[in-house]
Order: structure tokens, then C-alpha cells, then sequence
């Protein structure tokens, strides 16, 4: 039978925060991060978990953790359990695959998202204003359709509810101007370095959100990486501007819920078997492919 990982108790161990899919535990002078197999949808964490969610979300985190951490520091200390601290060791067999071991950060309280394409809430507002995040965009562009430049728009990171989107001038009031740049600079860099390594692979990177943080003067990249949680992918091979595309992350699954009559709000429906499986299955698929990793 297949386990499914919904949540944590790491007995003797701090609890830093639990997020909708990550339990974060203080360990001595550093954070554990565990990613668990809960899904969300339309910010409401569902009761039906997904098998191995947690593990791909993790292990494909720490792949693009590895692969850019020459040109953007991040808070990776380890994801090897066989190195965590002995005191650990009781929970080896939970932690396995779906955690990492990370550097305390600063947290800057701001998602930074970066969108190639002209898709969902950035197609609604274009629609309706012919902007994106307040970026004056051209007119008649299509769904779907590359932006000459990706865009960035960052958004308030809240607890609860959804983000707000806020204006590059808003984040470098928040922020100071230097920052703001630095976030900026560091989110493209990531998300054309990701586009071009995924779209070797096959893979379209839609859009996708970052979060930083500060080691003293150091900003460095947390939490998750270019993950079907954090990103929209799609299939390079038939994509075509001007229609809906077919996705490998929890698009499957917001589709399903939208077939239902639910309002959005807590409590979450239960998934059925062939969501669950789908969705399983394309985590997977997205894995395997950015990866070239056939298991964890």
C-alpha cells in the first residue's frame, strides 16, 4: 500500500511553521523543512494527499538548488539524511527523499513571481485592464502567448488567503531600492536559467514564484524551486498560443474542483482515486523529465 505523508511529528523538535504542503522544525542552529504529500488548491489545503509529492517536490527543489547555486546563493546545507544530526536519526525513514537540512534565513515577505507567458490571473487582468501587475502589456495579445521579456511581479506572501500583487515601486518602498533590484535581478536570472534548462528537456516554464531571504548581507533563494507546486509547466511539443494548455502540475487538479459545486473555502473536497493517480502521475512525468531521474 502506498504512503501518503500528510503530516509531522517530530517529538522534542520545535515546530518554526507549518505551511499548506511544508513542516519546518528548528534543529540546533538551523531548520528542517519537510515537505509532505498535503496538496492545496485555491489556497485551501485538500484532505487527499498525493503519494511521492512531497519526495519529488523536495528532490526536484534540491536538483535546481544544485544546478544554480553558481550564480545565486540558497539556504541548502543538506537533503542527505545520512548527514543530518544524530539526534535526528529515529526519523530517518520519514525523512528520507522528502526533506533537507537549511541555513536560517531572514525571510523577505514577498513572493517573487516571474511570468514568460500570458496565463491565468496575468490573462484575467490583461483581459480586463490590458495590464499585467500594472505593466502596461500590447494590445491583442493571445492566451498563452511568450512575452518578449519575462515580467516581474511580486506579491505580498500571506499566511492565509490569497497573495496581493504590488507594483515594483510599492516593493522598493517596502524594501529599499537596492533590494527590490537585487530581487528582481536574481528572480530573472533564475527563471531564465530554468526556462532555457527545462525547454532543453521538453518542458515549457509558464510562469513560477521564488522566496528569498537574507544571510546577513547575502540574499539567498528559499523554500522551493521551480516545483509543479511554485510553477506552471507545460509541454513544449504541440504548445500553441490562443488555447488552453495541458499541464504537468496542479492545473489537473484545480480543473477537477472547478467541475464541483464548492465555493473555495475550507473544508476541501475529497479527491477521488483518478485525480489522486493523475495528478501522481504527473508530478512524476515533470520529474523524470527535468531530472532525467527514473526514482528518488
Amino acid at each position: 500500500m502506498e504512503r501518503v505523508v500528510l503530516e509531522t511529528d517530530l517529538e522534542g523538535f520545535p515546530v518554526h511553521r507549518r505551511g499548506k504542503v511544508r513542516d519546518v522544525y528548528v534543529v540546533d542552529d538551523h531548520l528542517l523543512i519537510v515537505a509532505t504529500d498535503r496538496i492545496s488548491a485555491f489556497d485551501v489545503v485538500l484532505p487527499t494527499g498525493i503519494p511521492d509529492k512531497g519526495s519529488i517536490l523536495n528532490q526536484l527543489s534540491l536538483h535546481w538548488f544544485s544546478a544554480t547555486q553558481h550564480f545565486q546563493p540558497n539556504h541548502v546545507l543538506t537533503g542527505d539524511v545520512s548527514k543530518y544530526p544524530a539526534s535526528l536519526s529515529r526519523w530517518r525513514d520519514v525523512l528520507a527523499h522528502r526533506s533537507m537540512l537549511v541555513k536560517r534565513a531572514k525571510v523577505i515577505p514577498f513572493e517573487c513571481v516571474v511570468r514568460g507567458y500570458l496565463y491565468g490571473g496575468g490573462l484575467k487582468e490583461y483581459e480586463a485592464t490590458g495590464q499585467v501587475s500594472g505593466i502596461r502589456l500590447p494590445s491583442g495579445l493571445k492566451q498563452a502567448q511568450k512575452f518578449p521579456e519575462p515580467l516581474f511581479t511580486p506579491s505580498t506572501k500571506e499566511d492565509t488567503g490569497h497573495d496581493v500583487p504590488v507594483s515594483e515601486k510599492i516593493l522598493a518602498n517596502q524594501l529599499g531600492s537596492d533590494l527590490a533590484r537585487r530581487l528582481k535581478e536574481a528572480s530573472l536570472a533564475l527563471y531564465r536559467y530554468g526556462s532555457q534548462e527545462a525547454e532543453s528537456k521538453g518542458i515549457i516554464i509558464a510562469d513560477t514564484k521564488f522566496e528569498f531571504g537574507t544571510d546577513g548581507n547575502q540574499l539567498v533563494v528559499i523554500d522551493e524551486l521551480l516545483t509543479p507546486d511554485s510553477s506552471r509547466f507545460w509541454p513544449r511539443e504541440g504548445f500553441q498560443p490562443g488555447r488552453s494548455q495541458p499541464s504537468f502540475d496542479k492545473q489537473f487538479v484545480r480543473d477537477y474542483l472547478d467541475t464541483l459545486d464548492w465555493d473555495k473555502s475550507p473544508p476541501g473536497p475529497e479527491l477521488p482515486p483518478d485525480v489522486v493517480a493523475g495528478t501522481r502521475e504527473r508530478y512524476w512525468d515533470v520529474f523524470r523529465a527535468l531530472t532525467g531521474r527514473g526514482d528518488l
